[in-house]
């Protein structure tokens, strides 16, 4: 994982404050599916994090940035959390790990729609060891019956001190969302701005790219494929003159019977992939003109090769 890019905030940016400023780094942690994702967009208003119905759509540590007349809060969205000793699944589970460690406080967010198992169990377990503050986000609230939300709250107040801030909320409807905030903002230290107020993502642009083109495509195809898929950006040229940017990237799969999949018949797959990533890249670069040619190619056994997992999962 990168380590966080501090970049100074001079006074003449931090005098917009007249009070005392907070500032704090947040991990989100939670089983695949529990919607970390969908909280970090919700709460930056922008979209940093791709999401899908498919689990464990998020494979990186992806920092999202969150300023307000409070202070500012780095907010870590992490892989989530399953247990499997699969190669992929042993990397996902060390990036949460190691984001919790590096962070100043943890967000523990729970999808009360699941009966809490061993991967629960495994979570609390890896919080507890961390010994720093945790705030604990029961989401999907409008969605929960009675019954299931009492069920999840009866697991987590058995583990967690009687003063563990645990809140119900949803992510995707953006109710008691303010409540998390309040509470992450109550935990934070004292301190300057690490990053200027307008920034919501520090992400390199080719993987920003990257990850919207994935989610195009894991949105395309079903059951095991999207975690087959990974995508890599091959060129980026930019002609000032032009005012152009020229894209080329490869969707990559494990085998070459994938390929037909994700192309599509007389190439409707990829057509329809090209068109959905292009309106989202396109807002990367306003006012220039955006092209971006797409190509599909087969990588045996991708997941297991540590070379390419050390290039794709920052």
């Amino acid at each position: 994982m990168k380590s966080l890019r501090i970049i100074p905030v001079y006074s003449s940016d931090a005098a917009v404050y007249s009070h005392v400023m907070k500032c704090a780094t947040v991990a989100l942690i939670g089983r695949p599916s529990s919607g970390k994702s969908t909280l970090v967009n919700t709460i930056t208003e922008r979209k940093v994090s791709i999401t899908a119905s498919t689990p464990q759509t998020t494979r990186n540590a992806i920092r999202a940035v969150f300023t307000d007349q409070r202070g500012q809060l780095i907010l870590t969205d992490t892989p989530g959390y399953h247990l499997s000793d699969q190669v992929m699944n042993l990397r996902l589970q060390e990036t949460a790990r190691s984001s919790l460690s590096e962070s100043d406080m943890i967000l523990y967010l729970v999808d009360p729609k699941r009966t809490p198992g061993a991967e629960e169990e495994a979570i609390v377990q890896i919080i507890k060891e961390t010994h720093i503050p945790i705030v604990v986000g029961i989401n999907k609230c409008d969605v929960a019956k009675p019954d299931e939300l009492r069920s999840i709250r009866d697991f987590l107040t058995a583990r967690f001190p009687e003063d563990t801030p645990l809140l119900e909320l949803s992510a995707k409807e953006d109710t008691g969302v303010d409540e998390v905030l309040i509470a992450l903002f109550s935990k934070a230290s004292e301190g300057q701005l690490l990053y200027p107020e307008e920034t919501y993502t520090d992400q390199p642009i080719e993987f920003r790219i990257s990850e919207i083109i994935r989610e195009k495509a894991i949105a395309l195809v079903t059951e095991e494929l999207p975690h087959a898929i990974y995508v890599e950006v091959a060129d980026l040229e930019y002609s000032e003159e032009a005012q152009s940017i020229w894209i080329r990237a490869f969707i990559i799969v494990e085998r070459e019977t994938q390929k037909g999949i994700v192309v599509g018949k007389g190439g409707t797959g990829i057509k329809k992939i090209r068109q959905g990533a292009f309106k989202e890249v396109k807002k990367l670069f306003p006012g220039m003109q955006v092209h971006l040619d797409l190509r599909v190619k087969a990588q045996a056994k991708w997941r297991k090769n540590q070379i390419i997992l050390d290039r794709i999962l920052r």
